[in-house]
């Protein structure tokens, strides 16, 4: 996707474009998330909204207007098991993070505000051991939440801090961890 509010779908290995979705987002759109079959993907645009869209057909299989009331930006990333995550902000600029199920976004299954930073929370999913690690531009640390099937869904872990802010961040493919160590994930802070 990009700043046309389009998304492009290629066949990397022919270079050529195999669908172009045009009209399903008014605006902007921050990011873009497959879910594990690749049979759909969800997108988090300016307007508020979270949309699931079936690529090959190029429709809108599910949206929820208004996942994060506050006009900063938001994330979305759809989990192992069908559900969406999402990270955003209230109407009083306080972060969030919210579970929905795709089958009714009416309401969030689980819904947890964090601080009031301004900085856009960036959400990395593992579904090996379906932790959820939330990291914000300018923040120090890395939040990491364990989703469950049972209430309250999202479950604090733990936090990982340093002295220097970060300003980008990427993570480690798990062929390159030191399992003999009891590592499950690695990360690359940019400062």
């Amino acid at each position: 996707s990009g700043c046309d509010n389009v998304v492009l779908i290629w066949n990397v290995g022919t270079a050529l474009e195999l669908y172009r979705l045009e009209g399903l987002h008014p605006d902007l759109i921050y990011s873009v998330s497959w879910s594990r079959d690749g049979a759909r993907f969800c997108t988090a645009c300016k307007d508020k909204s979270v949309r699931v869209i079936d690529p090959r057909r190029g429709t809108v299989v599910a949206e929820k207007e208004r996942a994060h009331e506050g006009a900063r930006p938001m994330r979305a990333i759809f989990l192992a098991d069908g559900k969406i995550f999402t990270t955003g902000f209230s109407r009083m600029s306080e972060r969030q993070l919210a579970l929905w199920d795709m089958e009714n976004l009416e309401e969030p299954m689980g819904l947890q505000e964090l601080d009031s930073s301004n900085g856009a929370l960036l959400p990395f999913y593992d579904p090996d051991t379906n932790v959820v690690y939330v990291c914000g531009k300018g923040d120090s640390s890395i939040r990491y939440f364990e989703i469950t099937e049972e209430p309250p869904y999202i479950h604090f872990l733990n936090t990982f801090t340093s002295k220097e802010p970060q300003r980008g961040m990427g993570w480690m493919p798990k062929r390159g961890l030191d399992v003999s160590k009891c590592e499950i994930a690695r990360w690359a802070r940019g400062h």
